[in-house]
């Protein structure tokens, strides 16, 4: 187990520059590559756009199931990262190498397994979100190939997990950087040069995915070697890092399932509403990608001190980077306020839409502050191995979010403006506030600062 917290460490230094290059020097780099999967998605969206309706509308539906699966996954990075980085601080890189390795044969396993239930349950599940004639071929057309990329988009994840965990986000970028350029490169040759449709765009993701898993097992290899690290799995330290994985991934899926409950409320409110309550997440998500990479920093720097049993520089860290939080949160908000009537010129001419968009980023605004506070801090409870509270907190969080759905749902709001409103007050206030809570008192108890590696680890 690891050792608890001294009780007479009780302050650390100040933050200096120190302590903000090395949340820059991670986090900088860490959001070119958070933002690399969209941009791969929005490739593929905007070849296959020219090719009709249908196939945009199909390899659009297809994508959201992958993206739904491989979301459940991320938990292949945040486990892999805090576990690495404190045994890297705790001076055994050998041992944070090993760790990264059995993350990966972790990560292969998974993705075998998924490519093979999504081959055989494309049809059925595509049918049962609605796809019919058209539409249903080509997502099962798109869904079927990018079932052959899901091994190489998980062990993507944990190679990302192994790097960052070693203090290294900027190769993460440069893999992300070329990956993007020679996945726009093949699907434009396969989609208009060869006439492959849309599994010529799925194909061409799916070997730019493969690329980037194989750049990535070279280097992850060849770290391994030069520390005489094997290669073969320690299937103990697999079920290690599942164990934890386990817990990340109830964590992830309380979070994405407020995120489907809004989506159903704003569904009930009509047309104009989902269609400016989808514009709006879909901000609020860009903005999120920022202060996720203040997160990933958090959680590399962290599991780093904490390994190397550096308490004062632990309450540095995250007194800094929840400032930086809060003050990112400050500037986006300010930034969304000016844009809220303006911005929906950008997506669409509906007067109606832009009106409700309006609405909703003025509370989304007033909101950001939180959300920079909840993002940072769930980092660095990650970075220090705090899974299960992370999770069971997400589980009560949900709890006290989902009756606030149902009020907006049923409070006769019709299809106005102030409903979206009130949808995004209980998302981007009530709801981040309960997050907010649950991890502003955790992270006050100290419990969660355990230094030293877990016994058996490595």
């Amino acid at each position: 187990m690891p050792k608890p917290l001294p009780p007479q460490t009780t302050s650390g230094p100040a933050p200096g520059p120190s302590t903000s290059r090395q949340i820059l020097h991670l986090a900088v780099p860490a959001f070119g590559a958070l933002i690399a999967e969209p941009l791969f998605l929005l490739a593929d969206s905007a070849i296959v756009g020219h090719l009709g309706v249908a196939q945009l509308a199909g390899a659009g539906l297809a994508a959201t199931v992958l993206q739904t699966a491989v979301g459940l996954m991320v938990f292949l990075a945040y486990s892999t990262t805090p576990a690495v980085a404190r045994l890297l601080g705790a001076g055994r890189r050998a041992e944070a190498l090993a760790v990264g390795r059995d993350g990966l044969w972790l990560a292969l396993g998974l993705g075998l397994v998924l490519a093979a239930a999504g081959w055989f349950t494309a049809g059925p599940l595509l049918s049962a979100m609605g796809a019919g004639g058209e539409v249903l071929g080509f997502a099962h057309e798109y869904l079927v190939v990018s079932m052959a990329g899901i091994p190489a988009m998980l062990l993507v994840l944990a190679a990302m997990g192994v790097l960052r965990g070693l203090q290294d986000t900027r190769t993460p970028l440069l893999v992300a950087g070329v990956g993007f350029a020679v996945n726009i490169a093949l699907n434009f040759t396969f989609v208009y040069g060869l006439h492959l449709s849309v599994g010529g765009a799925a194909l061409g993701t799916v070997l730019a995915q493969w690329g980037m898993a194989a750049v990535y097992l070279v280097i992850v290899v060849r770290a391994a070697r030069g520390e005489s690290v094997g290669l073969r799995p320690d299937w103990a330290g697999v079920r290690a890092v599942s164990r934890v994985g386990g817990w990340l991934m109830v964590r992830t899926l309380s979070l994405r399932l407020a995120i489907l409950a809004t989506v159903l409320v704003a569904t009930s409110q009509g047309p104009v509403n989902l269609a400016a309550h989808q514009l709006a997440m879909t901000l609020f998500t860009l903005l999120a990608f920022a202060l996720d990479a203040l997160a990933i920093a958090a959680q590399a720097l962290i599991g780093r001190e904490l390994g190397a049993n550096n308490v004062p520089a632990v309450r540095a860290l995250t007194r800094t980077m929840t400032w930086w939080g809060v003050g990112f949160g400050v500037v986006t908000g300010l930034a969304l306020w000016a844009a809220a009537r303006g911005v929906g010129w950008l997506f669409t001419n509906d007067a109606g839409v832009h009106q409700a968009l309006a609405a909703a980023l003025v509370v989304m605004a007033v909101g950001q502050p939180l959300a920079g506070y909840v993002f940072v801090l769930d980092g660095v409870l990650i970075g220090a191995g705090d899974a299960r509270y992370l999770a069971l907190a997400g589980l009560a969080n949900l709890v006290v979010y989902l009756p606030l759905l149902w009020w907006v749902s049923s409070a006769s709001l019709g299809d106005s403006p102030v409903a979206l409103t009130w949808l995004w007050a209980a998302f981007s206030l009530g709801y981040m506030a309960a997050r907010g809570l649950t991890l502003g008192l955790r992270a006050r108890t100290g419990r969660w600062m355990q230094v030293g590696v877990p016994a058996g680890r490595g």
